[in-house]
């Protein structure tokens, strides 16, 4: 879509930035208190069983809540299949043979539709999901907004576009979440969710093997089960956090100040570049990342939501009605 000349990219964006908060104030924390009031806690029991049997669960549904907002917006178009009318999101690039957790959003919906039949939407289970999966590990609380639709397409193409790659510079960062509506402060916060969740060999090989900025040690021991050619080992995992990888904490960014980002982008958040100065704050203080982290979050499930009467509340979390 081009826009004509008589109108500043500047005023565009401000335009769009007063439509997704005129969108967001739509949302209320008490959404479904009176139409389902059982929803958070039936959300809640499944997916703590879920990241109770398997740690990594927790990071791959926070990811995928991400991955559902940075594409259209949070409207559970990530969970949608290929359609004779469109192609899903779950084979882009940044999805494909990474994407997790469809089968517990299933099994999250099934329970909730159980107790409230046609309620609750998809998006809202995806972003409650998110937080009850941050909790599970040890990380905040904190109130998630509710009242999100589910969108009835998904797009292929946006999700290439619009999800950072693992090798992002630090100004492809700060351009990708802005253009989301998010701040600086915002993206340190949410990268932070690296504290928990793995990675594969070939989205990190290239920094073990050609990059001076990591610790010498860290780099051999992820070599061990990395090698240089691929496509041998392309599939190995090795945790973003290698401190605690299985807890929400802050030591991530205690990992950045020894230079032990697993990945080019984690890094480049403490490389001698604006960013610098509040990674160092959340490596000294847990406190102040989690309350940026929360805040962040709640932000990012605002991102081009769906109220009202947009879109529907999907019956299947994996099809349109």
């Amino acid at each position: 879509m081009a826009f004509s000349g008589c109108v500043s990219v500047p005023v565009v964006l401000i335009l769009l930035l007063g439509l997704a908060a005129a969108a967001s104030a739509q949302l209320s924390a008490t959404f479904y208190d009176a139409s389902c009031p059982s929803a958070l806690a039936t959300i809640k029991s499944a997916v703590t069983a879920a990241v109770n049997n398997e740690p990594r669960m927790g990071a791959s549904l926070l990811r995928l809540h991400f991955h559902d907002c940075f594409v259209q917006g949070c409207d559970a178009s990530v969970l949608l299949n290929d359609t004779a009318n469109f192609t899903g999101e779950q084979t882009a690039f940044p999805n494909r043979n990474s994407i997790r957790g469809l089968d517990v959003i299933d099994n999250v919906k099934a329970q909730v539709e159980a107790v409230c039949a046609q309620t609750v939407s998809c998006a809202d289970i995806l972003t409650v999901a998110a937080r009850d999966s941050i909790v599970a590990l040890g990380g905040p609380s904190y109130t998630v907004p509710l009242g999100r639709r589910d969108s009835t397409t998904a797009s292929l193409s946006e999700a290439n576009r619009d999800l950072p790659p693992p090798t992002s510079d630090l100004a492809d960062l700060v351009g990708n979440f802005s253009r989301k509506g998010l701040s600086v402060t915002d993206m340190v916060a949410l990268s932070g969710a690296h504290t928990i969740g793995q990675a594969a060999c070939i989205n990190f090989r290239s920094r073990i093997y050609g990059e001076s900025n990591i610790d010498p040690a860290y780099a051999a021991s992820l070599q061990a089960n990395c090698p240089q050619s691929a496509p041998n080992g392309d599939g190995t995992l090795a945790p973003l956090d290698v401190s605690t990888p299985d807890a929400f904490d802050n030591a991530y960014y205690g990992n950045l100040l020894s230079q032990q980002g697993l990945l080019h982008s984690d890094q480049q958040l403490f490389n001698g570049g604006s960013t610098d100065a509040l990674v160092n704050t959340y490596a000294s203080n847990a406190a102040q990342f989690s309350a940026d982290f929360a805040a962040a979050m709640v932000n990012m499930g605002n991102i081009g939501v769906l109220t009202g009467a947009q879109g529907e509340i999907r019956l299947n979390c994996a099809a349109v009605n």
